[in-house]
């Protein structure tokens, strides 16, 4: 059973307008890869949103680019996993990140109109090299039916999204993964408090009075799917603070894996924690110049972690 604090947040609001019809793609999806023996991460990405009024114009943030997220989503499927990617809508998304929209159409040249009365569009040939890279692993993924995106906006709605996909993509048991990489509100507004209409500035500051978010991980991990393989992130700008408070994690909650990372530094490195070990990964500045990604290699290595979570269950 849920707390009593996670079940009266479920029931202050209500689910997102399209809740029975993504939960019916995940069945799905999860049904299909499960039928194929492939494992499945659920990946979180970006930042959630926290409404300030019923009718929402104005909100609370939790900035989140999304790049590790969709980039780690690349990473997996390349591995041969099937993602359910949950992200912030308009957050960095898988593919598509790598052409940013207001570079896109610099991709493409057009012929002279004044010697050619060809329209044909042509991709830059310094650009075409990387396209055809991108455009392969995105039609595989295509092909295969590997990947489920599925957007949210606000805190509420990512809520009732993790649960509903943890409800079906633990009954994978220890073949599915978690990747919780959102950034999540730690405080939001209980709709009792919550005016309507649009607040109006006529009326002066506002007082807001948020709550603290109930903590789901805790859910997640014993009761939504507690035979899965889930990575938690813990983000500080103390490097003292770093590994005490991720062992604190592992230990509070009793899950497999917490990637700590440094805010100045988590591009280039990280730390790869579980109950017996500390691995750190980092790339070196020729790496970095040369375009390699930090999700790659710790996306190698959360996949070996997880082929041993796998083996070691079947072995019990």
């Amino acid at each position: 059973m849920m707390s009593q604090t996670s079940r009266h947040f479920f029931e202050d609001f209500p689910p997102p307008n399209n809740f029975e019809h993504t939960t019916s793609k995940v069945e799905s999806f999860v049904k299909q890869h499960q039928t194929g023996c492939k494992n499945v991460v659920l990946i979180t990405s970006g930042g959630t949103a926290v409404p300030m009024e019923s009718r929402t114009v104005r909100f609370i943030d939790n900035f989140s680019t999304g790049t590790r997220g969709a980039a780690s989503t690349e990473y997996f499927l390349a591995a041969g996993y099937a993602v359910i990617f949950l992200h912030r809508a308009k957050s960095a998304k898988p593919f598509v990140r790598h052409f940013p929209e207001e570079k896109l159409l610099d991709l493409f040249v057009m012929p002279d109109e004044t010697k050619s009365s060809s329209s044909a569009i042509t991709v830059k040939p310094n650009e075409s090299t990387r396209l055809a890279r991108v455009l392969r692993a995105y039609h595989s993924a295509s092909s295969s039916n590997s990947l489920l995106s599925i957007p949210f906006f606000s805190l509420q709605d990512y809520l009732y999204f993790l649960k509903s996909i943890s409800d079906v993509l633990g009954q994978l048991e220890q073949k599915s993964m978690f990747l919780l990489a959102a950034a999540v509100s730690d405080f939001y507004i209980p709709r009792a408090e919550m005016p309507e209409h649009k607040m109006q500035s006529s009326e002066g500051p506002p007082e807001v009075k948020l709550s603290s978010v109930p903590k789901m991980l805790p859910v997640l991990i014993h009761q939504w799917a507690p035979e899965a393989f889930i990575v938690s992130f813990k983000l500080e700008t103390d490097p003292k603070l770093l590994l005490l408070k991720s062992r604190k994690a592992l230990d509070t909650y009793q899950h497999q894996v917490v990637v700590a990372n440094i805010l100045e530094e988590r591009r280039r490195k990280v730390t790869v924690i579980t109950s017996d070990s500390e691995t750190e990964l980092e790339l070196s500045g020729e790496q970095m110049k040369d375009g390699k990604e930090l999700e790659e290699v710790l996306v190698q290595d959360l996949v070996a972690k997880h082929g041993a979570f796998i083996q070691s269950a079947q072995g019990r």
